[in-house]
């Protein structure tokens, strides 16, 4: 019987016990495994793959995480973790996913993605165009200088009856509803912390979760760059692994701040929307994203 060609591969929708597959195909391509991602991504969104033929695992795969009422058209989609196994790469699956993802599942929703160099000129075939930029830093944060706490600002840790601020906060800041992606904060993340103003006003909020050796800092929503320092020096302070965070180009002083402090430059992402000029809400409250594979 004759082999169906590779881009006539069915496309299935994966759920969480690919969580393994998924893990492996993102260590084929040399990334790291990130099994805790993997695992939030795949149960607050929804996975889409294609086996491999030669029965070994995924050929390819990739996560849409759906923003908006729940009961309505979502408001928003970020596509993330694409990936073809590095066998089967330069074959056309990748464009075969993204096709029927883009110009199927979610025709008529705006789109939004985190690329590569590798992958953006994919995308801009697909008709997304770059509307932003997020630089990724890595490394030992360094308190050796004291991080200067705005006045009449406290942050703590977040408790249970600030999960509906946090969530008003929130939809406000990134311009649509994500209660599935925040609810799951506080089983997904090592720390959840909020900043608050002298009368109890939330000012803004920010997580730490692991993700191999490091500790991921975001989502980050702060309503200036000193809450937003405020809130990265009082995560670090929790762990000694080396942090690692997405933060929008714009945000210059915090990017310059972080260095200072022995933050890296590790890559350039182009922030690309298709469907809509630019990502909605706040963008100056909005520092970093939970992962920028969920947008």
């Amino acid at each position: 019987m004759t082999r169906p060609h590779l881009t006539d591969l069915p496309i299935r929708a994966l759920t969480v016990d690919d969580l393994r597959r998924c893990a492996d195909l993102s260590e084929d391509r040399g990334w790291p495994r990130e099994d805790h991602k993997w695992g939030l991504l795949l149960a607050a969104g929804n996975g889409y793959g294609i086996d491999a033929p030669d029965g070994q695992g995924l050929a390819a795969a990739c996560v849409v995480t759906s923003y908006g009422s729940p009961h309505a058209k979502p408001d928003l989609a970020a596509i993330g973790m694409v990936l073809v196994a590095g066998r089967y790469a330069r074959q056309g699956l990748g464009r075969r996913l993204m096709t029927h993802i883009c110009d199927g599942v979610l025709m008529g929703i705006p789109l939004t993605l985190h690329a590569t160099p590798y992958g953006r000129p994919l995308y801009e075939e697909l008709g997304f165009e770059t509307t932003g930029r997020a630089e990724m830093l890595m490394g030992d944060f360094r308190a050796d200088a004291a991080v200067s706490k705005p006045d009449g600002v406290r942050v703590r840790p977040a408790a249970g009856e600030d999960i509906p601020r946090i969530l008003r906060l929130d939809t406000e800041v990134f311009g649509t509803d994500r209660t599935h992606m925040i609810t799951r904060l506080p089983a997904f993340a090592d720390r959840l912390l909020v900043a608050e103003d002298e009368s109890g006003n939330l000012l803004g909020y920010g997580a730490l979760w692991p993700n191999m050796d490091t500790h991921v800092v975001g989502p980050l929503v702060a309503r200036d760059t000193a809450g937003a320092q405020a809130l990265v020096g009082a995560l670090a302070a929790t762990t000694d692994r080396p942090l690692r965070t997405d933060i929008d180009v714009r945000h210059e002083e915090l990017l310059a701040w972080l260095k200072n402090r022995g933050m890296v430059s590790v890559a350039f992402n182009a922030v690309m929307t298709r469907g809509l000029p630019g990502l909605p809400g706040d963008w100056t409250r909005r520092w970093a994203p939970l992962t920028v594979a969920a947008g």
